[in-house]
């Protein structure tokens, strides 16, 4: 890219930028996708005659959703041969996107598995139009249909996701009282620690793309839970740590074994236990976080 500050084309596109990496992130679950999707979306943008654009957002919006698009129908494919359970990329977040509710749901773990049981048109309009509130004649130009079609759509798509998604988290204050305690029975592998703060019905999903160790299916259950990750720690050879971290706008854990990340694992808390644990140990899905800074997202 040319010199921003000199550059009307990359101020547009520097200014929307986050915007278009959440839409992005928020339709493909990948961060690394995501970011490939924003480099074509940048090409494309820098090709365009800006005297001819009257919405610079909505035009850059237009060509993200478009590229996304095409991406998520190939990843479909993809996803349906993975080895496991599937699980998004986990992206670091800033705390403040934790204190706004809203958006922490909209990228949540819990809520980025729900988008998945979409078909690609049907996530990008409930992105577009429940997480953006994005128009629907906005919506229509991005997806190739018309107004009434996408207002259908979102319908469908709304009612869908309206009976899958997670209830509603407690506050984020109740939430980081529940998250401490649960560090605490982490560190010390207390099995009974462990069963107070879990919900009894807790579901723990683990993702090692077929290179690491991991659950095949769902556990569920507290007393499953604390054997299956009490038998995983039981075999480790070296030091464990749990820290705490914040990822896709809710807490999390990056679990390190001598100083190297072995894991991201992101919770989910329902009346004052913890009710969905998101374990990611795939490597592909973990290289970028030493590096990463933090996202404030939209």
């Amino acid at each position: 890219m040319t010199d921003h500050a000199t550059d009307p084309a990359t101020d547009a596109f520097v200014a929307h930028r986050n915007l278009l990496f959440t839409v992005a992130y928020e339709m493909l679950g990948s961060a690394a996708d995501a970011e490939d999707v924003l480099q074509e979306t940048w090409l494309r943008w820098a090709e365009v005659d800006l005297g001819q654009v009257q919405d610079q957002r909505a035009y850059l919006v237009r060509i993200t959703t478009r590229q996304a698009l095409n991406r998520l129908r190939s990843l479909k494919r993809r996803r349906e041969a993975y080895v496991g359970q599937w699980l998004p990329e986990p992206v670091l977040t800033t705390p403040d996107v934790a204190e706004d509710v809203e958006l922490a749901e909209s990228v949540s773990m819990a809520m980025m598995l729900v988008l998945e049981t979409l078909s690609p048109t049907e996530r990008a309009v409930f992105v577009l139009r429940e997480a953006f509130d994005i128009g629907y004649d906005e919506i229509a130009a991005a997806v190739d249909k018309s107004p009434a079609a996408v207002r259908q759509i979102a319908h469908r798509a709304r009612r869908h996701v309206d009976a899958r998604r997670p209830r509603q988290a407690v506050s984020p204050s109740q939430t980081r009282a529940v998250v401490e305690s649960f560090r605490q029975a982490l560190n010390t592998g207390d099995p009974q620690h462990l069963l107070d703060v879990l919900a009894p019905q807790v579901v723990l999903l683990s993702d090692g793309g077929g290179v690491k160790k991991a659950a095949l299916h769902p556990v569920v259950g507290a007393r499953k839970v604390v054997r299956f990750y009490s038998g995983g720690t039981a075999k480790v050879e070296g030091r464990l740590t749990c820290d705490p971290t914040v990822v896709n706008g809710n807490p999390a854990f990056f679990l390190r074994l001598d100083g190297e990340i072995e894991g991201v694992m992101a919770v989910r808390v329902e009346d004052g236990r913890i009710a969905g644990l998101y374990f990611v140990r795939n490597p592909e899905k973990l290289t970028h976080l030493g590096s990463q800074t933090s996202l404030t997202l939209r």
